[in-house]
């Protein structure tokens, strides 16, 4: 299978504390042919070791027209109402996260994914063949 270089951005976010206050923090996109399904997002704060979520490429897409996703993930986009982000729900054991990001961010980092791998061509970019071992190995 080729591997073709990953797709990364960094972008900055804010973590929504309240109505009156938010946190900086730098936020880190990551998308690879080899898992083409998935976009990985690190957060990193002053304070805290990074933390990694894997999100839907599919999902972040869908949340830039509107409301997407349930449970530990949501993702909406704001721009219809003026302004220029998306939000971005992430929930836990440990708590709930809101993110304020910059649509124009996740709009440009999507479409540098599609160039490499179209929507819809993902399974194409899948090894079967080690995925099925990696099953078999785990039964």
């Amino acid at each position: 299978m080729e591997s073709l270089k990953p797709v990364m951005q960094g972008v900055a976010v804010q973590l929504v504390i309240s109505r009156t206050y938010s946190l900086s923090m730098r936020m880190s996109l990551r998308y690879e042919t080899t898992d083409p399904y998935v976009v990985r997002a690190t957060f990193f704060t002053d304070t805290d070791e990074p933390v990694e979520w894997v999100l839907g490429r599919d999902l972040l897409a869908d949340g830039l027209r509107g409301s997407a996703g349930c449970g530990d993930v949501r993702v909406w986009s704001a721009v219809g109402r003026g302004d220029q982000a998306m939000y971005i729900v992430l929930g836990s054991p440990a708590g709930t996260a809101l993110l304020e990001v910059p649509v124009e961010d996740v709009k440009s980092f999507l479409e540098n994914t599609e160039a490499v791998v179209p929507r819809g061509a993902e399974s194409g970019h899948i090894d079967w063949d080690l995925e099925l071992a990696n099953l078999f190995a785990r039964g």
